[in-house]
């Protein structure tokens, strides 16, 4: 794919054990914002990023920022509105993946996307209503934002229109789509292993 033209991120992670007999409220963690998500790709000479359009579980999250911080993204990108913060159980899920890697939620998902393109990226989302390529038959190595959608309706409208490419994951079986967090898996990994390719 042709060229289109970190601030420390919390401390490490040292949870104890979870205590069942004590019932704790839920609390979101401040993320960074779309001022910090442009910082963080003009550092890098080849961004790496993952946009999430309305995740809601926070098992999810959580597995998801672990396969993030593995695969070496630079910036996961959420909406502030419909989607699951940083909170207690995405960061004992995340296995202190949270405290690494840098989360920003943005009030207007679709314009973040837009400012991505203009710095260079290009965004492939995935679907289901994909019929064309699959994620294994696109070029993943320049500069690239991942877009992936939520648990059950998967990328809305506007999200999925702003994407420069949709990819879809081939399904053998009888299930029609996969979690979002093994899809997540699966797209970070595709990228990885050409980025390395390409590298060698």
């Amino acid at each position: 794919m042709k060229p289109r033209f970190n601030p420390p991120h919390g401390a490490p992670n040292k949870q104890a054990r979870e205590n069942r007999h004590v019932q704790t409220v839920e609390t979101s963690v401040p993320s960074l914002d779309e001022d910090d998500v442009l910082a963080i790709v003009a550092q890098q000479a080849v961004p790496f990023v993952l946009i999430l359009d309305c995740v809601q579980d926070p098992h999810n999250l959580g597995a998801i920022l672990r396969t993030a911080d593995a695969a070496g993204v630079h910036v996961v990108v959420a909406p502030k509105d419909k989607a699951v913060g940083i909170t207690e159980t995405v960061r004992r899920v995340s296995v202190g993946a949270a405290d690494h890697v840098p989360f920003a939620q943005v009030t207007n998902l679709a314009r973040t996307m837009e400012k991505l393109k203009a710095a260079g990226l290009w965004l492939v989302g995935t679907s289901d209503r994909a019929t064309s390529k699959s994620i294994y038959e696109l070029d993943l190595k320049g500069p690239l934002a991942l877009v992936l959608g939520a648990e059950e309706k998967g990328m809305r409208r506007l999200t999925e229109e702003n994407c420069d490419f949709l990819a879809r994951i081939p399904m053998a079986g009888k299930v029609e789509c996969l979690n979002v967090s093994v899809a997540t898996g699966v797209c970070l990994f595709e990228a990885v292993r050409q980025r390395r390719v390409a590298s060698e």
